[in-house]
């Protein structure tokens, strides 16, 4: 719990929309700093940091460099590239919730794509070829949902007027929510698999061989949270005997190379990492930037602090 100041804490931030969010939060004084540069003057007494994901060993260096930091802002909702790895004084708060609607109309729009068809008449259109076919569909759908945080929420919200049943997991189980012990009871049971997960110890490859063997025949493992999360040759080899199929916007590797399997393998459908890629995902992430760092400034714990 970060103690309450009497006067305006400076808060760095690297880009000029920052300077406008933050501008607006009593107590606080934003000051412009460029990840690529030295850092400007005022950083000597600065005690927030807002950071860009990239490029980490320059974040990481710099935030070494400030003696007054107690608080890193991500303007992402995972932060498993910094965990660990800040100072012991530097607390560490996440942009959950800025990105969760449009990470979740993502993963509906790849499963319709998948269950219509859509790559295969996109294929057939460049080659100018009618050929009409019967396809899935994701009504009566019983889907999977991995993480009860911001992205499942969103996702479970975005999902039901498909007449889909759709259960929810989470680390620990409450009304509605099973917990992670539950796994290997419910996996066999349904269509869809959605991880929405941070990358944490616990989640690490948690998608693996036997995860993966418990699934049903022809279900679909859908990955919006860290590639990390899944066991990348473990996947290999369900998609590519035909078992089961994946929608993956993140990948282990990641960037994916050209070469990789994955990119062939059929019944796989890979986006670039993009399913929060939209135009008002900044203004979303700088809106719960602002909404932690005010209450940093009044002396209040963030309510996206990492623990």
């Amino acid at each position: 719990m970060p103690e309450t100041h009497n006067g305006d804490i400076v808060a760095l931030v690297p880009q000029k929309r920052g300077l406008a969010a933050l501008s607006a939060v009593p107590g606080v004084r934003p000051v412009l700093y460029d990840v690529t540069a030295p850092l400007p003057a005022e950083a000597s007494g600065a005690e927030v940091m807002v950071v860009p994901s990239r490029p980490l060993d320059r974040v990481l260096a710099l935030v070494r460099e400030l003696p007054s930091l107690r608080l890193v802002q991500t303007l992402s909702a995972g932060t498993e590239q910094l965990t660990g790895r800040l100072p012991g004084q530097v607390a560490l708060s996440s942009a959950r919730g800025a990105h969760g609607v449009a990470v979740a109309e993502w993963t509906v729009a790849t499963l319709l794509a998948v269950y219509r068809g859509l790559p295969t008449y996109v294929t057939n259109q460049a080659e100018a070829r009618w050929q009409p076919r019967s396809t899935e569909t994701l009504f009566g759908k019983k889907i999977l949902i991995l993480g009860a945080g911001d992205l499942g929420t969103q996702l479970r919200t975005r999902l039901e007027p498909f007449g889909v049943e759709i259960t929810m997991v989470a680390r620990r189980a409450r009304h509605g929510i099973h917990a992670m012990d539950d796994l290997p009871r419910l996996l066999p049971a349904h269509d869809v698999v959605a991880l929405m997960l941070p990358l944490t110890d616990d989640t690490r490859r948690l998608a693996g061989q036997d995860f993966l063997s418990r699934m049903r025949d022809g279900a679909i493992l859908v990955n919006a949270a860290r590639g990390g999360v899944v066991d990348t040759e473990a996947l290999l080899a369900e998609t590519r005997s035909g078992r089961l199929r994946a929608i993956l916007d993140v990948t282990d590797p990641e960037p994916l190379p050209a070469e990789h399997p994955l990119w062939h393998t059929p019944g796989v459908l890979i986006t670039p990492h993009v399913a929060g890629n939209v135009p008002e995902a900044d203004e979303r992430a700088w809106k719960v930037a602002a909404t932690q760092i005010g209450q940093f400034a009044r002396g209040e714990q963030p309510a996206n602090l990492v623990i």
